[in-house]
C-alpha cells in the first residue's frame, strides 16, 4: 500500500458546477492506464446527481473531493436514504463513488468528511459503497479486476478494499456476478417445469402502448418478490418510470417480457445491452460525436454481450413449485430476442450471496462466477 502522498492536501464538499464536475472526473486520474476501466458517460453521470432525479425525493447525499496541489485526487459520497430509515429504523447511513489514488491520507480525509456528515445527520452505522443507494451500483470489487465490468456495475483499483478496512470497515455482504451463454442447452428439468405452467402462464413483452402503466406493474412485481432481501429499498414509482424510460431508449419492448398467471402478473424480466461495450473509446464524451457514433453502434453493430440487471417474481409463489418454473421461463423467453440482435454471453447481477434459490437457478443455466463485490459497514463512534 502506498504510503501518504506529497503536496497539499485539501478536500471540499460539492456545492457547485466545478466541484461537481471535479468530483464526476476524479476516475480519469485514478484509473488512467487501467485496460478494464470502462469511462463513463459524464452526461449520464451529472445528470443521475441532478437535484430533479426522482431519488432525490426520498435520499439526501453529500459528495466530496480530495485536491492534492489543486488537482483532484479522490473522491466519495455519503448518504441518507428516508425510505430505508423507514423501513428498518437503524441509524444506518451510506457512502459511495468512492475513488482515490492508493495514497493513506486522502482515503483517511475522504471518510473523515463522509462520516461525520453521516454523524451530524444522528447516522450511528455508515454502510457501502452505495451509488446512491441499493437499487443503483453496490459493492466495492474484490474479484474479476481483469475484466471489464458490464454497464451500470463498479470497477475498482485492487488496494481499494484494504484502504476501507483500515479505516474499521468490516464485510456486511457480498454479492455477484454470473456470466450465462445465451447458446445455452435447456437441461430436461426446464422442459418438465415449463410444461407444468404452459396452461396457466403467458409470456409477453411489455406493451408500450400503455408504457407507464406497464412500468408501474414491473415496479410492484419487483418491490415484492425483493421485499424480504437483504437490505432492500423499495422503488417509487417515479424513479422506476425514470429508469424505465431511459432503458427503453436503448432496447426494444422485447428486452422486457411479463409472466401472467391466470391474468395476474406475477414476474418479469430485463435484458439490458452492455453499452460499455460501444462506449468504451468515447472517453465519457457524447460531444461533439459520441451521440453519432453510439447510435451507429447500437443500430449496426449491437453489443455481443448484455445484462439482467431487474428480475423477480412474486412472493406468494418464491416456495411453490412455479416459483423456480416462473423464473427459468421468463429468462427462456429473453433467449430469441437477445440471440436475434447478436447477444452472445449475458451477465446476471447482482446475485447475493445467500440468494441460494436464484444460484441453483443460474447453475442449472450454465452460469459462472465472473465478478465479487463486497458491501461493507462500520458502526459510527
Amino acid at each position: 500500500m502506498a504510503s501518504s502522498g506529497s503536496g497539499s492536501l485539501t478536500l471540499s464538499p460539492v456545492t457547485d458546477k466545478q466541484t461537481l464536475n471535479d468530483f464526476v472526473n476524479v476516475p480519469w486520474t485514478v484509473f488512467a492506464g487501467d485496460p478494464s476501466w470502462v469511462p463513463p458517460l459524464k452526461m449520464e453521470r451529472k445528470d443521475a446527481l441532478a437535484p430533479k432525479h426522482p431519488v432525490f425525493k426520498h435520499l439526501q447525499w453529500q459528495g466530496f473531493v480530495a485536491y492534492r496541489d489543486g488537482k483532484p485526487v479522490g473522491r466519495i459520497s455519503a448518504q441518507v436514504d428516508r425510505l430505508h430509515l423507514e423501513r428498518y429504523q437503524d441509524a444506518t447511513g451510506f457512502f459511495g463513488f468512492l475513488d482515490a489514488l492508493d495514497d493513506e491520507a486522502v482515503f483517511d480525509a475522504l471518510f473523515e468528511h463522509a462520516e461525520q456528515w453521516l454523524r451530524d445527520r444522528g447516522m450511528r452505522r455508515a454502510r457501502g459503497p452505495f451509488s446512491l443507494n441499493i437499487n443503483q451500483e453496490v459493492g466495492l470489487l474484490v474479484e474479476g479486476f481483469e475484466t471489464r465490468p458490464y454497464f451500470m456495475m463498479g470497477h475498482a483499483r485492487p488496494y481499494y478494499g484494504a484502504h476501507v478496512e483500515r479505516q474499521g470497515y468490516a464485510k456486511a455482504v457480498d454479492v455477484f456476478a454470473y456470466l450465462i451463454s445465451s447458446h445455452f442447452q435447456p437441461p430436461p428439468v426446464m422442459a418438465a417445469l415449463f410444461e407444468r405452467l404452459k396452461r396457466r402462464v403467458i409470456i409477453r413483452p411489455l406493451d408500450t402502448k400503455r408504457k407507464d402503466a406497464e412500468l408501474d406493474t414491473v415496479c410492484d412485481i419487483f418491490n415484492d418478490a425483493w421485499a424480504d432481501n437483504w437490505g432492500f429499498v423499495p422503488f417509487t414509482h417515479d424513479e422506476f418510470r425514470t429508469i424505465g424510460h431511459e432503458m427503453l431508449m436503448l432496447i426494444p419492448p422485447n428486452f422486457i417480457q411479463i409472466a401472467e398467471m391466470d391474468g395476474e402478473a406475477v414476474a418479469f424480466i430485463v435484458l439490458l445491452p452492455n453499452i460499455n461495450e460501444v462506449i468504451a473509446d468515447l472517453n465519457g464524451e457524447l460531444f461533439p460525436f459520441g451521440w453519432a457514433k453510439l447510435i451507429k453502434r447500437l443500430k449496426f453493430g449491437y453489443p455481443h454481450t448484455a445484462r439482467i440487471p431487474l428480475m423477480g417474481v412474486r412472493r406468494k409463489l418464491h416456495h411453490t413449485r412455479f416459483g423456480p418454473g416462473l423464473a427459468l421461463s421468463v429468462v427462456e423467453a429473453l433467449r430469441e430476442p437477445g440471440k436475434s440482435k447478436g447477444v452472445k454471453e449475458v451477465e446476471m447481477s447482482w446475485i447475493l450471496e445467500s440468494n441460494d434459490a436464484m444460484k441453483n437457478i443460474i447453475d442449472i443455466l450454465g452460469g459462472r462466477q465472473s465478478k465479487r463485490y463486497r458491501i461493507y459497514e462500520k458502526a459510527l463512534g
